[in-house]
């Protein structure tokens, strides 16, 4: 028989008996759990009717209430009333529902601004070294002897050559430079860059200079001057750039400051590269000795058909002149062409373009990517905005060769000097 007052838990008891007691005497009866059912489901709302039956709750008889806790009404861990995460009593301790951080975007794009810089700066450094390398100066006008003082802005000697250097016999077929050895300069320009426009004046390979005094290239022998009359580009024939530099300097009174040269693989090359020139061609053109066999109109040249049009003098009227006018015209669609979005944001375009000309190149030992790089905008400006492009002034011709308007050359020369604004025309 039980001596406690009913409904007294276990814990009201005196000397404590069960439950862990470690008294010697048993443990009274218990009285046993009762299940409470709720009220039946109102009818279409059962187990099959979208409702949620009432769970029976269980209750020790004392009236304290075992195995519920609220988790029959939906309350489980983590929810308002329960002892869960987030719950009452749980490190929300509010009722409601821990919340992780927000993500820290202004952090997120820094990273990721950051990382775009060091990546960028990486591939300009890494792409600048690379470029650099594969410049050739060959050139040393060091040697070159009685230099006329510098002026305003800088010149650039531009040389074509027909090196035929790299071209295999089929390439050599194909573009019609027939195999002569050695080379010679197929085109002279001089480029000057300033505060008034760039100016680009074409120096006929026929013109009549002097070849001064002048130090070999080779063999470091100075070779005295006699006077000698030749065409322009026997200079070049006799020995080379240096003395190609000595002699246009001695003939204008122009310092020269850097000298760029380009055989005929490189120039169709950089052309393919590309993907071609557009052109607008004044006039149908079929030259046997060139290979260029174009129709009037505005078309896109390959490297092969370029090079043939830059080449073509029989098929001129004015041969030579005529020549170095389409040379113009030409140099300055090349340089359009590459500074487009197409190809200076193209990777694709503009590693091999790169590629194929710095290749090509050959340039002085003091030329540097950003003299180069000047050159290259400046060309791309002489067809356009303050840009002005000329033949060198001529007076006439004997033997063959053509004379230069000695008055027209010295105000020329003067004008590009001073970087004024040029006002001579040429032919």
């Amino acid at each position: 028989m039980n001596d406690w007052p009913e409904a007294w838990s276990d814990d009201n008891r005196g000397p404590r008996y069960g439950q862990g007691s470690a008294s010697a005497q048993p443990e009274s009866a218990r009285v046993m759990r009762q299940v409470r059912r709720g009220q039946a489901a109102p009818p279409g709302q059962g187990a099959h009717g979208g409702g949620v039956p009432q769970q029976p709750s269980y209750v020790d008889g004392r009236g304290h209430g075992g195995y519920d806790n609220g988790y029959n009404t939906g309350q489980v861990y983590g929810s308002p009333g329960g002892g869960g995460y987030g719950g009452p009593g749980g490190p929300g301790g509010d009722g409601r529902y821990a919340q992780s951080p927000a993500p820290n975007w202004r952090r997120r794009i820094r990273a990721t601004a950051l990382t775009v810089a060091v990546v960028l700066v990486v591939t300009t450094v890494g792409t600048y070294f690379w470029a650099d390398s594969k410049l050739n100066r060959e050139v040393d006008l060091s040697i070159v002897l009685d230099r006329p003082e510098a002026g305003e802005g800088t010149n650039y000697l531009i040389v074509g050559s027909d090196s035929r250097a790299g071209l295999t016999d089929e390439q050599r077929k194909n573009l019609r430079t027939g195999s002569a050895e050695g080379k010679r300069t197929d085109s002279m320009m001089i480029l000057h860059t300033g505060s008034n426009g760039p100016t680009l004046v074409s120096l006929p390979r026929d013109s009549n200079v002097e070849i001064p005094t002048f130090k070999g290239s080779e063999s470091g022998k100075t070779y005295q001057g006699t006077g000698r009359q030749v065409k322009l580009n026997a200079a070049y024939a006799e020995d080379g750039p240096e003395l190609l530099v000595r002699t246009v300097e001695f003939n204008t009174g122009l310092r020269i400051d850097h000298y760029v040269e380009i055989g005929f693989a490189g120039f169709a090359n950089i052309v393919d590269a590309v993907g071609g020139v557009e052109m607008d061609i004044p006039q149908d053109i079929k030259d046997t000795k060139s290979g260029a066999d174009l129709k009037k109109g505005r078309q896109t040249l390959n490297g092969e058909e370029a090079l043939a049009f830059v080449r073509t003098r029989y098929a001129l009227p004015g041969s030579d002149l005529d020549r170095t006018k389409n040379q113009q015209k030409f140099l300055s669609a090349l340089a359009n062409q590459v500074a487009t979005p197409g190809t200076v944001l193209n990777p694709f375009k503009l590693y091999p373009t790169m590629g194929a000309g710095l290749d090509s190149l050959i340039v002085d030992e003091d030329m540097g990517l950003f003299g180069l790089a000047d050159m290259f905008w400046s060309m791309k400006g002489v067809s356009g905005g303050d840009g002005t492009s000329l033949n060198m002034p001529l007076a006439g011709s004997s033997g063959g060769n053509l004379l230069w308007d000695e008055a027209k050359v010295k105000q020329l020369v003067d004008e590009l000097k001073n970087d004024e604004k040029v006002t001579v025309k040429g032919d």
